[in-house]
Formats: structure tokens, sequence, C-alpha cells
């Protein structure tokens, strides 16, 4: 066995990051106020009561983080816009201080040998639109797509790859269905509105960037192999619907315009003529969010959802209780690519990553040896994939850098760095080291 995993010449390593969770200066400069603005602010909401308003100060410390980036060694850094940085309502012209800040992170990557991967959309919709109804409302549709065309105009010169929306399934399902994340809507099925139109999102916003110039759009949706809980066929009937919730409502309206059969009679009204088709353009790659398979089983007949979530049991766990499988990303790549071969463009992995929380030790050494092979084992699963056939791209570890975790606040570190959010002191883990090692080791030519 190598040292290290070996991935084929050329393959992309890169780290990924979302605005909200690293950049802070919630109200400087003409930002607006987002969803998750209103959500930290309510009691209750975030495990230890935090928010990003200074999260990991990115906005005046960048610079620093793109050096960070360039002694890692990687050329490839996946960034997500601050849309009311940029519209602060949501509408309107846009706020030449947003756009400026852009302008100077992807110039200075750029300076750095750093090729931009950017998501419009992380989670983070201007409050003023959800006022209007958020994602339920099919307006907010077209202000998405003037959003792209504003993005997109200013900086389709200089960015190498796009994503419109990262994980329209979470964003959806935990933002609209069970509450969880911003705008804690319940809505349960009902919230599936939300999904159609974020994909309709993606659609247009694809469309307003090409014509901008961009010559590299895909996507960024989070898979997970599902498994029943057992072989009963009640257990295996809700397997099978939530795997079309999580999985096939995504990849089936993009590659293939169409929504899968057992979905077809929730979307009711939603769908309206030529939505489809907007929302399957042509993708040049298949972003992949991959942490951990799901176990699904049949809930009581009294329950809101006829799911379950029920615990992958025999693996490792990180500190989120997230089990290790690799193999489970390996195989969910095969099959992908075996089920849909020709609609399937080439793959990035855009986020895989895990939580260990340990800090610095007596010396100021971050000893996180278990995020070392969970990236070693995930790595090698992702190798195993292409020599099986399977066109992935690049790899791009979530995180560069721990940082505000959503309703977790700053309870769970992803980080390659490790953040004092007291001082906002820097400090490399292992696994930085380690990653640097194993991008330095691969073969010459790497992209």
């Amino acid at each position: 066995m190598s040292t290290f995993p070996q991935l084929p010449p050329g393959f992309r390593f890169g780290t990924s990051t979302a605005a909200y969770q690293i950049e802070g200066a919630a109200s400087e400069d003409g930002k607006g106020p987002s969803i998750w603005d209103t959500f930290t602010a309510q009691q209750g909401r975030i495990v230890d009561g935090s928010n990003g308003d200074v999260a990991c100060d990115h906005y005046h410390r960048f610079e620093e983080d793109i050096a960070l980036m360039k002694r890692l060694g990687t050329k490839g850094y996946r960034l997500s816009l601050s849309w009311p940085r940029i519209q602060p309502t949501g509408r309107g012209p846009a706020n030449e201080a947003g756009l400026a800040f852009y302008d100077r992170v992807i110039d200075t990557l750029l300076d750095s040998g750093i090729q931009p991967m950017v998501t419009l959309y992380h989670w983070d919709l201007p409050q003023a639109l959800e006022d209007d109804g958020g994602w339920l409302n099919r307006d907010t549709v077209e202000c998405f797509a003037q959003y792209a065309e504003i993005v997109g105009e200013r900086y389709a010169d200089r960015v190498e790859h796009w994503i419109p929306i990262n994980e329209p399934n979470v964003a959806s399902m935990f933002g609209y269905g069970l509450g969880m994340h911003a705008p804690g809507r319940t809505l349960m099925f009902d919230g599936l509105s939300a999904s159609h139109h974020m994909l309709m999102a993606h659609g247009r916003a694809a469309i307003e960037l090409r014509r901008a110039g961009a010559t590299s759009i895909g996507c960024a949706n989070n898979h997970a192999p599902v498994w029943p809980f057992s072989d009963d066929d009640a257990d295996v009937g809700a397997s099978k619907l939530f795997d079309a919730l999580w999985n096939g409502m995504y990849l089936e309206p993009m590659l293939l315009g169409r929504y899968p059969a057992d979905l077809v009679p929730l979307m009711g009204d939603l769908v309206e003529p030529g939505d489809l088709a907007t929302i399957r353009q042509p993708l040049d790659f298949y972003g992949v969010n991959y942490y951990n398979p799901m176990k699904v089983g049949a809930a009581p007949e009294d329950a809101d959802l006829p799911f379950e979530y029920r615990a992958v049991v025999g693996y490792p766990t990180t500190d989120f209780g997230w089990p290790v499988v690799p193999d489970a990303l390996r195989e969910w790549l095969i099959m992908f690519r075996a089920r849909y071969r020709a609609a399937l463009p080439p793959i990035f992995i855009t986020e895989s990553g895990c939580a260990y929380n340990m800090g610095p030790d007596a010396d100021g050494v971050v000893d996180d040896q278990p995020r070392i092979d969970y990236l070693d084992v995930h790595l090698r699963a992702v190798a195993e994939a292409i020599q099986r056939g399977v066109d992935i791209r690049g790899y791009y570890c979530w995180s560069l850098m721990d940082n505000f975790e959503w309703s977790e606040g700053y309870t769970q570190r992803f980080g390659l760095v490790w953040i004092d959010y007291e001082t906002q002191e820097r400090i490399p883990k292992r696994s930085f080291s380690w990653y640097a090692s194993m991008i330095e080791a691969q073969p010459a030519g790497r992209g």
C-alpha cells in the first residue's frame, strides 16, 4: 500500500468553505441581513447560542487564509458568495462594496495559483426575500436569476467553476420541512415547493452565468446511500421513498429533466410547463457532497412523516456522531455512473470531511489523527472508483478551517486549520500537514 492515496495526474485537490460560516462582518459595508442572522437571534435555535456575526473574521483576514491555502498546495478553492452582501435585500442594484470584496478574494486566489470554484448560494437568503415567502415563493427564482446575472458579469472572466446552489435538499428539507435550519419552518411535505424553486433557480442561474461567459457550471448536491433498516417491506418502502426525496429529487431533474416517478404525485401543481426544461441545463461537472450513508425505517402510523432515521451501527463515528464508511462513497459513485452513464458529466467531490474537536496541546499542536485517517480512506475510495471507470476530477475537503457549523454553532470543528474564536489565531492541524504532503506526493502534472 502506498504511503498516500494516489490520484491521476491532473486531479484537483481543494478545500471548501461557505460565506456565512467564515466571513463575519455581518453588517459591514452595506451587507443586508440573511435568514441565518434572523434564525441565530431566536433563542434555542443554535446549540451554543452563537451566531455568525464574527465567525472566522475571514472578511478581514482573507489574505492570511489564502496564504494558508497556498502553503497547503491546493490548486482549487470552493467559496460561496454572500447574496445579501451583494444585494442587501435580494433585489435591485448591487452593493459595490460587496462586489469589490469578492474581486479582492478572487484576484488574490489567482495571484496565488489557486482556481476559484464559486457557489452563488450557500443558504444565506436575504431576509427581505424570506419576508415575502422565501423559497416558497416562485418570484424568488427570478430574483436569483438577476443576482446570477450581476455576479456573472462581474466575475465570469476569472472564475474557473460555478455552482448555483449548494445542497438544495438540505436547504429545503432542514430549512422548510423540519425546521432545523433557517428559516426554521416545519412544513413537512408542504416544503417541497422550496425544493422545486431552488431547482428552478439552479437552472435560471446557469442560463444567466453562461450568457455572461461562464464556461464551467455544475452543482453541489448532498448525496448519501440510503440503507433500509431491515428487509421488512415497510422499511424497504420507507427507505426507497426517502432515497427519492434525498437523492433522486435533485439528480433526475438536473440530469434527465424529470422527477422520480414516486414523487410526481407529491409535486402536485408546483410544476408548470417548461419548468423541467429550465432545470435541466447542460452541466460541465456534477458536484457530490458526501459525508455518510443513512439508514431509514418505517415510522409509526401516527408520525408526521412515513420514514424515520435509524442509527448506522458497526462503524467508527466522528465527534458529530456520523458513521465513517468510505466504502459507501466508493459504491455510491460506481452505482451513480452505472445508472446515469451518458447523462452524467465528470464528477467533483465538492465537499467531504469530518468533525473532530480536539484542540492544541501544551506544545500548540492539534493532533487530529482521526481526520487524517478519514481523509486517507475516503481519498482511497475515490481512487478505487476512478479505477473502476468513474470520471472524478477533484476532491475539495470540507473544510479549510473550523467555522460556524449552522445549528451546532461552534461546537463541531471540521477544519484543517484550528480557529481560536476569541483571538482569531489560525493553527494548522496535523491533518493540514498530512494533506499538504499527500498533495506533494501525487504524480506530476496535478491540477
